[in-house]
């Protein structure tokens, strides 16, 4: 046997060994780049240390403040007026650095470390799109690769004395310390074809009616999906994040509740993703 045939005999049973783990643990590309992802900021050394999160008990955080800025800038379809955060930058930087000053504690319940950090996604988003204003999408910010030195990737913020990036957000802490699938629908990217964000605070007393309300106006959203007997049109997040649905099954078991219409039979497509900006 020659080296070359070797070598591709190698290629394809390490191919499928990898097909099979992806299969088995309903991963896709994506799940595989996040964890590329995660492990070049360990090398660069930029990970977030989450260590010192959730390690000291501290004080709650009231998010009434939010809740009146997104009333003022946020009409009921989601539509962001950003120039009137901008206007509003007093009230804004004092909400920003009250989640920067409350580090979630251990003494917190998990649904207020949910709040907390769904809260701070969507409000450091807008200040990113705000510090970089006037854009046509979030994605004209930053100028390096792909999911390494992306918009998510700028730590432009603080928590505690750490510096911040919202993917660390997304997929280090909301993905994997909560189980929860619905957080999909409640941060918001700042582009047309996210779920909504909400003109309200989540708050720990309605945690769970925020969340499946926001999956409910998402999924049932014709400009995001398409659901009917005959067609089965989704948002690419379920294509993107369909390992924290359990996989394609446990994805339209998911949606089902949701959108009773939707025929299991039907094959998938995934809508393109619109980036422009939410205004």
């Amino acid at each position: 046997m020659t080296k070359l045939k070797i070598v591709l005999l190698g290629i394809l049973f390490i191919s499928i060994i990898a097909f099979g783990y992806l299969k088995y643990n309903h991963m896709n590309i994506n799940d595989i780049a996040l964890k590329v992802l995660s492990w070049v900021k360990k090398i660069k050394g930029d990970a977030v240390d989450l260590k010192t999160i959730n390690s000291q008990q501290t004080n709650s955080m009231n998010h009434d403040q939010w809740t009146t800025l997104l009333k003022k800038h946020v009409t009921d379809t989601g539509k962001v007026n950003y120039q009137g955060f901008m206007q509003d930058s007093e009230s804004f930087k004092a909400y920003l650095s009250a989640l920067s000053s409350h580090v979630p504690g251990n003494n917190w319940s998990q649904d207020e470390k949910l709040v907390y950090w769904i809260n701070a996604y969507n409000a450091f988003t807008i200040k990113l799109i705000i510090d970089n204003y006037p854009l046509k999408s979030i994605k004209n910010i930053g100028d390096g690769l792909p999911m390494i030195d992306s918009p998510w990737d700028i730590k432009f913020f603080k928590i505690g004395d750490q510096d911040f990036d919202l993917n660390t957000i997304e997929h280090e802490i909301l993905r994997k310390q909560f189980n929860e699938p619905r957080i999909h629908f409640a941060i918001n990217c700042a582009s047309f074809s996210c779920p909504i964000i909400r003109n309200e605070a989540f708050e720990v007393t309605r945690i769970d009616q925020q969340l499946n309300e926001q999956a409910s106006n998402f999924i049932n959203n014709i400009h995001k999906n398409k659901i009917d007997a005959r067609n089965t049109k989704l948002s690419k997040i379920f294509d993107w994040f369909q390992s924290d649905f359990g996989g394609e099954a446990s994805l339209l078991k998911f949606i089902k509740q949701y959108a009773p219409s939707l025929n299991e039979a039907n094959k998938i497509e995934y809508i393109d993703y619109d980036w422009t900006l939410n205004e």
